[in-house]
């Protein structure tokens, strides 16, 4: 007679939110790109936390629009949605009033907006919490489940938590670009005022004719402004 084989016991609530914040953290400190960090944050999370779909959406300042940008499902239909506006479904109006907001069902819900991949993809129950840095909302973190499910407080505060780090994790991804993008421009600047210098002093340029003689050649050949201060630095190197 074949023996019946025990249920895996599942862990104790506190241990996987605790697991969760735990992978989430070591994510956060790897040295992977910030493509791949939220990516993993919404894998782990989702595993830990029995999520049928987490997901990560930001929002653009420009448009007002949410996209999805990180999330571990593998279905064509959900990755591919449509963005939302800024203040329009569940997404949008977290995103919009910085609070996060719990869905029973989202195949029965008026506010939520693509209840037909919902349907198909087996999604019930939504938890979607605001991405804040120091107080600016600058995407959301959703977390669904295939079933009708009550979230705990616990489960609120935990993915709160998480989409704090993530915020954190974005945040600082876009500053060290800016910065660089800052030292980039400070290169060039400099470059530019040797040739502006050099032109000055071997044709006789005002510091006005020097950079619109630069500017022109760039505009013409299509390339940088740093690129033909370069070239002009190399010429009376070579000279």
């Amino acid at each position: 007679m074949k023996k019946a084989t025990k249920a895996k016991p599942k862990k104790p609530v506190y241990k996987r939110q605790i697991e969760t914040l735990s992978k989430v953290s070591e994510a956060i400190a790897s040295n992977l790109y910030l493509e791949d960090i939220l990516k993993l944050i919404v894998t782990v999370t989702a595993e830990v936390m029995n999520s049928k779909i987490c997901s990560l959406m930001l929002l653009n300042n420009v448009t007002g629009v949410l996209t999805v940008k990180a999330t571990q499902s593998i279905s064509e239909g959900y990755n591919k949605k449509p963005g939302l506006m800024l203040g329009k479904g569940i997404a949008g109006k977290v995103a919009l009033t910085g609070k996060h907001i719990i869905v029973k069902d989202v195949r029965k819900d008026p506010i939520y907006n693509n209840v037909n991949i919902a349907k198909k993809e087996g999604l019930c129950s939504l938890l979607c919490a605001p991405l804040k840095v120091k107080g600016k909302v600058i995407g959301v973190l959703n977390l669904y489940t295939s079933d009708l499910h009550n979230f705990t407080k616990s489960e609120i505060r935990v993915l709160i938590a998480v989409a704090n780090q993530a915020a954190i994790v974005i945040e600082n991804a876009q500053l060290l670009v800016k910065t660089k993008v800052i030292q980039e421009e400070l290169v060039s600047r400099k470059i530019v005022e040797r040739a502006k210098g050099i032109l000055m002093k071997m044709q006789g340029y005002t510091e006005d004719d020097a950079f619109r003689r630069i500017q022109k050649l760039a505009m013409n050949t299509r390339r940088p402004m740093k690129e033909i201060a370069e070239a002009i630095i190399l010429a009376q190197r070579i000279g």
